[in-house]
């Protein structure tokens, strides 16, 4: 006698730990989705109107992304207009006291730029001790980032 095993697609709601990700299409056993998933509100049945609900999801999400995109892009431009200025203390030899930090960097943004951006997104690439031009990495998420130039100046 061969045991032939019941499987059931659903659409994951939210991600499920070794199963998939949100709006995907996956499938399972039987009891495993009527046991777990549906009752969890884990997933819902594949079914034709769950479909459309899905296609009407996956479209709202591309249009968030889309316009999230464009806003991350316009930022990116801002930023690009020219090097940051950054006032910072320093002794008779140009060595600074301390060092520039990313949440000065991210106050200059806000001031210079009118953006406010979390100085954990922010990465300064070279430690800043003395008084020049820099590098910093910006990273927006989703693999989208941007090189910022700023400059450290005498107070």
């Amino acid at each position: 006698m061969v045991n032939k095993k019941k499987t059931m697609e659903v659409i994951l709601i939210k991600d499920v730990d070794n199963l998939g990700g949100v709006n995907e299409v996956v499938k399972v056993r039987n009891g495993y989705a009527r046991n777990f998933l549906l009752p969890s509100k884990l997933a819902v049945e594949n079914s034709p109107s769950n479909k459309k609900q899905l296609e009407e999801r996956l479209k709202q999400v591309k249009k968030k992304e889309d316009k999230m995109l464009a806003e991350i892009n316009s930022v990116i431009a801002k930023l690009k207009e020219g090097p940051l200025k950054l006032g910072a203390k320093t002794g008779t030899s140009g060595k600074i006291f301390g060092s520039v930090t990313s949440l000065q960097l991210s106050r200059a943004i806000r001031e210079q730029r009118g953006y406010d951006i979390d100085r954990r997104k922010i990465s300064i690439v070279d430690e800043v001790k003395e008084l020049g031009t820099y590098k910093a990495t910006i990273d927006f998420g989703n693999g989208h980032s941007t090189e910022v130039e700023f400059e450290v100046v005498a107070e």
